[in-house]
C-alpha cells in the first residue's frame, strides 16, 4: 500500500525544521547505505548525532505521534529515528534499491525490522526540478513529489529511487517503521476497514452495525498484531 498523508508537519514545525537544517553540516549519504545501495547513492545526509538532527527529529516524531492517519496506516511498533537527506549539485540522485530488512540504531544497538518506509518532504516542490521518489511495487510505478510537510508511506520491500535534482535542492526526512502487523496485505485490509468504519460513523453514528464492524476491526488487530 502506498499512502500520501498531507500536513504531517504544520507550518510552524515545518519552518522550524527548515531553520535547523539550513545551518547544518551535511556529509556523504553513503554513511547509512547497505552494500548494494551504496553503489547508487549520491546524496548528502545529516549525521545522526548532529544537534540539528536531534532537534528536527523530535519535531517529526511529535508530529507523527499526533497524526491518526499515520497510526492507522502504519500501526507502528517501533520507528527508526528519522534521518535527513539533501539532494543538490552533483550529489543529486539515488538509484534503484531496496531498503535493508533490519536497521540497527548505532547508539542504542536496537534492531528495527523495516516493514514500512516513509519520506517526509521538507522542500517546496516549486523550489527544485526533478527529485521525484519513484516507487515500483504491486501497485505499479508511482512518481511521488509532494508539498512540503507531506509524507508518503510505502512498503520497504519496494524497489525505489530518487530521480536527479537538476535545479535547487530537495531536503527530506526519511524513516522506517516496524509495524505491529508485519504483513503488507493485512495492514491494507485493516486500514481500509478502519476508513470504512469512520465513513459510516459520519453517516450513522454508532449504530449496531457500526459497532459490530468496529468489533471486527479490533478482533482482526488482536489476531494479527505483535506488540
Amino acid at each position: 500500500m502506498l499512502l500520501h498523508i498531507p500536513k504531517i508537519l504544520d507550518d510552524q514545525r515545518l519552518a522550524e525544521c527548515r531553520r535547523l537544517l539550513a545551518g547544518a553540516q551535511w556529509v556523504d549519504g553513503r554513511v547509512t547505505a547497505g552494500s548494494q545501495s551504496s553503489q547508487v547513492k549520491h546524496n548528502q545526509q545529516l549525521p545522526e548525532d548532529a544537534p540539528a538532527a536531534a532537534q528536527a527529529r523530535a519535531l517529526v516524531l511529535q508530529a507523527l505521534s499526533a497524526n491518526p492517519l499515520f497510526f492507522t496506516a502504519a500501526l507502528p511498533k517501533r520507528i527508526y529515528p528519522p534521518l535527513f537527506n539533501r539532494y543538490a549539485g552533483t550529489a543529486n540522485a539515488f538509484g534503484d534499491h531496496i531498503d535493508n530488512a533490519i536497521r540497527t540504531h548505532p547508539a542504542s544497538a536496537r534492531h528495527v525490522r523495516t516493514d514500512v518506509s516513509a519520506t517526509l518532504f521538507l522542500s517546496d516542490p516549486h523550489d527544485y526540478d526533478g527529485g521525484e521518489l519513484v516507487i515500483e511495487d504491486s501497485f505499479g510505478t508511482q512518481r511521488v513529489k509532494l508539498p512540503a510537510g507531506d509524507l508518503v508511506l510505502y512498503p520497504a520491500s519496494s524497489v525505489h529511487r530518487v530521480e536527479p535534482v537538476t535545479r535547487g535542492e530537495r531536503v527530506a526526512s526519511f524513516m522506517w517503521i516496524e509495524s505491529m502487523v508485519r504483513e503488507t496485505e493485512r495492514r491494507r485490509i485493516l486500514y481500509e476497514l478502519d476508513m470504512a468504519i469512520l465513513a459510516l460513523r459520519d453517516d450513522d453514528q454508532d449504530s449496531p452495525a457500526v459497532v459490530r464492524l468496529t468489533g471486527c476491526y479490533h478482533n482482526l488487530l488482536r489476531m494479527w498484531a505483535d506488540v
